[in-house]
């Protein structure tokens, strides 16, 4: 399984407003993509999804941007992927089922998906956030 662009780069937008969250800070698009190293008319269509998804919201104005509509602890990855990518709230099993194989095929990849449901689930924005600091501050000792 593989993680899109399109994903990375709405997930990436997330980090950068849930780093601002606590200071009640608006990031406008500009900053985002520059931050975040993301093309600005890509990050465009994606905020906008992001927004129409009930992730984050718009301020207008000239201290306007955008913020999370939520607190950090409270949006998980799942949610994000669900927004960006358009997946169904559950993993279902197809009807089509022809032949046992078929069946056994289908049965394991089910296990998968809910699998990687369930991991992303669990994650929050809060999450990736706090392992993102651990990581820079781990990067910084092993420089001493």
């Amino acid at each position: 399984m593989e993680l899109s662009n399109k994903t990375e780069y709405a997930i990436l937008s997330l980090l950068a407003l849930a780093k601002c969250y606590a200071d009640g800070e608006s990031l406008q698009i500009r900053e985002i993509a520059a931050r975040q190293n993301i093309p600005n008319r890509y990050l465009e269509e994606l905020l906008a999804t992001l927004r129409r998804g009930g992730l984050i919201k718009s301020i207008r104005g000239v201290k306007g941007g955008y913020v999370l509509a939520r607190e950090p602890q409270k949006i998980t990855v799942l949610e994000a992927l669900r927004c960006i990518e358009g997946l169904d709230d559950e993993p279902g099993k197809p009807s089509n089922i022809k032949t046992v194989e078929t069946e056994v095929i289908r049965d394991v990849w089910q296990e998968v998906r809910q699998a990687a449901y369930d991991v992303l689930q669990k994650h929050t924005l809060q999450d990736l956030c706090e392992q993102r600091i651990s990581k820079r501050q781990m990067e910084l000792m092993y420089y001493i």
